[in-house]
């Protein structure tokens, strides 16, 4: 697992959760995470969860935190668990870097989201190509822009770019620890 933190400003639109985006856009090859700061505003036509999709939902924001993963040999059942991972690592970490404690302790995952009372936090999803399983998980930086009552990471007093790094350092470290682990074990007859 790779990851890179873009220093560009990038408009999420849903079109950057496509096979090789790390890859073809930024140099990223293979097993990767990235992460960039941005605005988020996903059309219904760039829109892959049919729950949102039913719903006619809005999913956007001013200012958000963007992480795109994408895992090749991986089912859409993995995809699924390492994205509620990534949600965990991302509460994990919030707890800690936050000088909020208060706030920071309110925080619940619920699925592949996190929330502070009924406040949301993150938005998130996971689907499959045809080469690799793909993952986009975004934390508001500020409240502005959101269809939702939400909490962001300036509410946390959390730096934005502080907060990627370290989720970008701790998701790459878990992931190649994971992988690890599955290649030291002896098969059984």
């Amino acid at each position: 697992m790779k990851s890179k933190f873009l220093s560009t400003q990038e408009f999420y639109d849903g079109t950057q959760l496509r096979s090789l985006f790390a890859y073809l856009q930024h140099g990223v090859l293979g097993d990767s995470i990235v992460a960039w700061i941005g605005p988020c505003n996903v059309s219904l036509d760039h829109m892959v969860d049919g729950e949102d999709l039913r719903a006619q939902a809005q999913i956007r924001g001013e200012q958000m935190v963007h992480f795109i993963v994408e895992m090749f040999d991986c089912s859409l059942l993995a995809a699924v668990n390492a994205q509620r991972l990534l949600a965990s690592i991302v509460m994990e970490n919030l707890r800690s870097l936050s000088p909020n404690k208060e706030l920071a302790l309110k925080l619940r995952r619920d699925g592949d989201d996190i929330f502070a009372d009924n406040n949301k936090l993150s938005i998130s999803i996971a689907t499959v190509s045809p080469s690799s399983a793909l993952i986009h998980f975004a934390v508001n930086v500020i409240n502005e822009g959101t269809p939702v009552p939400t909490l962001c990471l300036k509410d946390l007093k959390v730096d934005e770019k502080k907060f990627a790094e370290t989720i970008l350092a701790s998701f790459e470290k878990e992931m190649t620890s994971i992988k690890q682990a599955t290649q030291k074990v002896k098969w059984v007859p």
